[in-house]
């Protein structure tokens, strides 16, 4: 990982879900009063506001002018349960991202989907590609993991971390500076930022499977968010915890993807662990 900095934490997991039911407790009525009311980024206080050590990159705009491309193309769309026929449009995915409720294909209850690019593309500085959602606004965020390959095989998947406590009554509004590395953490017309470099590490990509500068394969795959599927956290940073979000949704239920934008062209090289070791194998 080349920003592990980022979860270098100024307390460990056990530790940040025991300060937040301490206030729970402690903090007088009008205080919650007043977390009811500020649901803007502005209100935010996770260690994953964008901008901040943990969180480097800010959401993209649909209309930045850094985004060279989108997905072209869709293939192994297996929809999960409670979505009608009308959120069934893969093809809605393709191209820009649109920014509204409609224009998306619904992933359902744990369903999944991979967009392909036909050019392909490639590692740079900073966020390499984009992954667009339909929330309506900061809070109500329905979340997937995020997965890429270069031959439609073999995928690595993002290390995430969602820090969302069960509040029991649906998880219907969420803090996004608590969640890190799963796409559908910003409103609609705004991009979650992947960092291909995050997976740099993986033994897949070290072994050559997976090649950083030629991803051809993005696949979203729907996060139930009642608490069943766990993230998955980098190295040394703790066990693996539930993951939250808004549940049960039903018609357009799950992951609602409108568009998977990137930022730099596929390069004609290998990986560094791939030259590795080739030179390995010359001793």
């Amino acid at each position: 990982m080349s920003k592990c900095s980022k979860w270098n934490l100024l307390y460990a997991p056990s530790e940040v879900f025991a300060t937040k039911r301490i206030k729970l407790v402690i903090l007088p009525f009008w205080v919650f009063i007043m977390m009811l009311m500020m649901t803007s980024i502005a209100s935010a206080e996770g260690p994953f506001v964008s901008g901040a050590t943990c969180e480097p990159f800010y959401p993209v705009d649909k209309n930045s002018p850094d985004l060279i491309a989108w997905a072209t193309g869709w293939e192994d769309y297996s929809v999960g349960s409670h979505v009608d026929a009308e959120w069934r449009t893969p093809e809605k995915a393709l191209g820009p991202a649109v920014g509204d409720s409609f224009d998306i294909v619904s992933l359902g209850r744990g369903g999944q989907i991979t967009m392909t690019f036909e050019k392909g593309f490639g590692n740079g500085d900073g966020w390499d590609f984009t992954v667009f959602e339909n929330a309506f606004n900061d809070t109500f965020l329905e979340l997937g993991w995020v997965e890429v390959s270069t031959d439609g095989i073999c995928f690595v998947r993002f290390d995430n971390v969602s820090l969302t406590i069960d509040d029991e009554q649906g998880n219907e509004s969420i803090d996004y500076t608590e969640i890190h590395g799963l796409a559908g953490k910003y409103r609609q017309g705004w991009g979650t930022p992947f960092d291909l470099d995050d997976l740099a590490y993986k033994t897949d990509v070290i072994l050559g499977k997976v090649n950083l500068n030629r991803i051809y394969y993005v696949r979203i795959v729907d996060i139930v968010g009642d608490g069943t599927y766990m993230e998955n956290r980098p190295p040394g940073w703790g066990e693996n915890g539930p993951i939250y979000d808004p549940y049960p949704t039903v018609g357009s239920a799950g992951f609602d993807l409108d568009a998977v934008g990137v930022r730099y062209e596929a390069k004609n090289k290998a990986m560094p662990g791939i030259l590795l070791l080739l030179l390995g194998s010359q001793d």
